[in-house]
């Protein structure tokens, strides 16, 4: 299907198609003994209009529908697929079969690093919600990750001791975006 630049209609009706649900709630009903009665959209050959299961049956039904971990929900097909020629083309990424990278300015003192290597957690932290933390607020200087904290008695303590040792001074002089350390000294 193919969807012209002014097509609002269309591609309003392509993007409802895309996100609907596999089961339209408001055809849901609970029976008076228990079970879940389904009314269906259209009615079977035989004449069935209505689908009578047992909770549980119709979750199993539900869960067949969920996909198994770690595989892909989009299958891209023409230039987008894997291994067409043209890809590289059109992607930003210019991955593909047919990729041919020209060198770039000063490649020769770093190694070239490979076009597959995920984004690291900061870098994303950037891009998604704006936040900078590899680059010092106060100097503009880079800043180098050291450690990952991530267990909550470790940050409750480290945040207890900022709360206890940080004046009101020092918290007004904190960048724009920075946040002062809780105010309640039990975090968990």
């Amino acid at each position: 299907m193919s969807i012209a630049p002014g097509e609002r209609a269309k591609r309003e009706r392509i993007c409802r198609y895309a996100s609907r649900p596999p089961v339209a709630a408001d055809r849901l009903a609970l029976t008076p003994s228990g079970r879940v009665r389904y009314a269906l959209k259209t009615p079977y050959r035989d004449g069935t209009t209505h689908i009578v299961l047992e909770p549980l049956d119709l979750m199993a039904r539900l869960a067949a529908l969920v996909p198994p971990p770690r595989m892909h929900l989009t299958r891209y097909h023409g230039v987008f697929a894997p291994r067409s020629k043209l890809r590289s083309a059109v992607t930003r990424a210019h991955r593909g079969v047919g990729a041919a990278r020209p060198p770039e300015p000063g490649a020769e003192e770093k190694p070239p690093m490979p076009p597959h290597v995920a984004m690291n957690w900061a870098r994303r932290l950037r891009r998604v919600f704006g936040i900078e933390i590899e680059t010092c607020a106060g100097c503009r200087g880079r800043l180098r990750i050291i450690a990952s904290i991530e267990g909550p008695d470790v940050i409750a303590r480290i945040l207890s001791h900022l709360e206890r040792t940080a004046s009101e001074q020092e918290q007004a002089q904190l960048p724009l975006g920075a946040r002062a350390p809780p105010s309640k000294p039990q975090l968990l």
